[in-house]
């Protein structure tokens, strides 16, 4: 089976490499959601902080999609899960130009990496967290150096922030130079967040901060501080949620047809139906047994003269009309009730269940954390 960016499965010779672009952070949301559902956490924001950049996610009851993205400059129509990515993980390189700190976008990667990795790499943003006893060395195998036998290089980290912080020549400690370049990188993650909740109008202090990733516990409590968030969830397979998720996932077959029809006057039903026995017929020939195929209806509404459509469950007229209101208020807090509603498109996603998640037979338990407000 290959992991699509849709978040589902499909079998490996049925897939194509337009439908992997983001298939790695998909399954990080996969797993994201199946384990914060199970620990009884129902709206979460994933917080998926690695080493280049950081992807965050909105689940509230369902899988959040675009069915058209740009992509490094790239224009696709392909299902993807609904994903905003900043240039801010553990490998961004710290600048000082002169007036101001800059965190990225540019990253240290794997080789050389940080200063601290022993290859001669340039200050980032974990070195900052080593300058400021967040990543402590000898809690770190030795894996680092030329020859990979070495431990994390603390040493040259505070050596590196001392005469950083000589050319800034403000008064300001090591310390308080990396501190600042770590309230930079969580100030671009916070920001982040905001864009795929406040500004789509969910209040992101009723979720939980859902952290995954090998650098995003570093950072958790400083994100949801900034956003005025109470709950922080950390799962024990955080560090390779992406890979559990693609366990967890569904196998999935989308169908997508564009209709650009007045609401009412498309036979919608009639376009779903063919969508859905096509989706289903995939899912068949893939092994999946009819009785295991559940399909789910949905159509793509927006104002005439609008290019923003949302997406809402197929049903009568009246339950559309107020399901797409009601997203569209929320949204942009008004309506426009003179404006005819348009069916960009219809969709279908035929699924078979995946693996249930089952937390008893995991050892270690989940780290889950809560504030007074």
């Amino acid at each position: 089976m290959f992991m699509q960016s849709n978040g589902g499965l499909t079998d490996a010779h049925r897939f194509q490499g337009k439908d992997a672009i983001l298939s790695g952070p998909a399954g990080g949301i996969v797993g994201a959601v199946r384990t914060s559902l199970a620990a009884g956490f129902e709206r979460i924001i994933g917080f998926d902080m690695g080493g280049t950049s950081t992807d965050v996610s909105h689940f509230a009851g369902e899988f959040e999609r675009a069915f058209e993205t740009q992509v490094a400059g790239v224009r696709m129509r392909a299902p993807m899960m609904s994903i905003h990515t900043v240039a801010a993980g553990g490998g961004s390189i710290l600048h000082f130009d002169g007036a101001r700190y800059r965190v990225g976008p540019d990253s240290a990667g794997a080789n050389p990496g940080p200063a601290s990795y022993r290859r001669g790499g340039p200050l980032a943003v974990t070195d900052a967290n080593v300058m400021l006893g967040k990543v402590q060395p000898q809690y770190f195998p030795h894996v680092f150096g030329p020859e990979g036998d070495q431990p994390l290089d603390a040493d040259r980290v505070r050596a590196e922030f001392t005469a950083l912080a000589a050319r800034i020549g403000d008064g300001r400690s090591p310390e308080a130079v990396a501190e600042g370049f770590v309230q930079i990188a969580v100030g671009n993650m916070a920001n982040a967040i905001k864009h795929i909740s406040v500004q789509r109008g969910h209040d992101v202090t009723e979720y939980t901060l859902c952290c995954f990733g090998g650098a995003a516990g570093q950072h958790a409590c400083l994100v949801a501080d900034a956003l005025a968030m109470t709950r922080v969830f950390i799962h024990p397979l955080a560090g390779v949620l992406s890979a559990y998720g693609m366990g967890l996932a569904d196998q999935t077959e989308m169908r997508e047809k564009a209709v650009e029809a007045k609401l009412g006057s498309a036979a919608l039903g009639a376009e779903l139906d063919s969508l859905a026995t096509a989706a289903g017929e995939e899912l068949v020939l893939q092994g999946v047994e009819p009785s295991r195929v559940r399909v789910l209806r949905r159509v793509h509404l927006k104002y005439e003269g609008t290019d923003t459509a949302l997406i809402v469950p197929y049903g009568s007229v009246e339950d559309m009309t107020a399901a797409f209101e009601a997203a569209y208020r929320k949204q942009f807090s008004f309506l426009m009730r003179g404006k005819q509603l348009i069916v960009e498109a219809v969709s279908v996603e035929a699924l078979s269940a995946g693996e249930s998640f089952r937390p008893a037979a995991e050892s270690g338990g989940g780290a889950i954390g809560e504030k007074p407000r």
